[in-house]
């Protein structure tokens, strides 16, 4: 029998996600370095966000994702005021984990790529392991 991921996420599910860079997404800003150019740290987080928007509607009640590792190569600096576009692309499912291609580009310029591995979790149960962690 498949597992409910495989049955939820089919390989080559995919999203994008825009962000317009301000201030507050810069290094500077997020403490990444002393450059005024879009931080890596938002660049991975949009990144995932576009791999969360590729299994949003497709997500099972009670269930989500989480992040489980992360290999991103930030290939080029983004300005104030630019628009970057990330992409994600569900390139394998192998029981609760997912991996994904990602890549965020500002215009035909590619700012940043790798791959994303998320694992499918019950909601709940996963908050309430966090809290008693704390």
């Amino acid at each position: 029998m498949q597992e409910q991921s495989e049955q939820s996420f089919p390989p080559g599910l995919a999203a994008r996600v825009e962000l317009t860079v301000t201030d507050a997404d810069t290094a500077q800003a997020v403490g990444s370095g002393d450059v005024p150019v879009l931080g890596t740290p938002r660049v991975l987080a949009l990144a995932e966000a576009a791999t969360v928007a590729a299994t949003a509607t497709r997500m099972p009640p009670g269930r989500t994702t989480v992040g489980l590792r992360v290999e991103l190569d930030h290939l080029a600096p983004t300005p104030v005021g630019r628009t970057v576009v990330a992409r994600a692309r569900l390139a394998k499912v192998d029981g609760r984990r997912l991996l994904f291609e990602v890549s965020v580009a500002d215009g035909d310029e590619t700012v940043a790529q790798g791959r994303v591995e998320r694992v499918l979790v019950d909601r709940q149960r996963f908050v309430e392991r966090a809290s008693r962690a704390s």
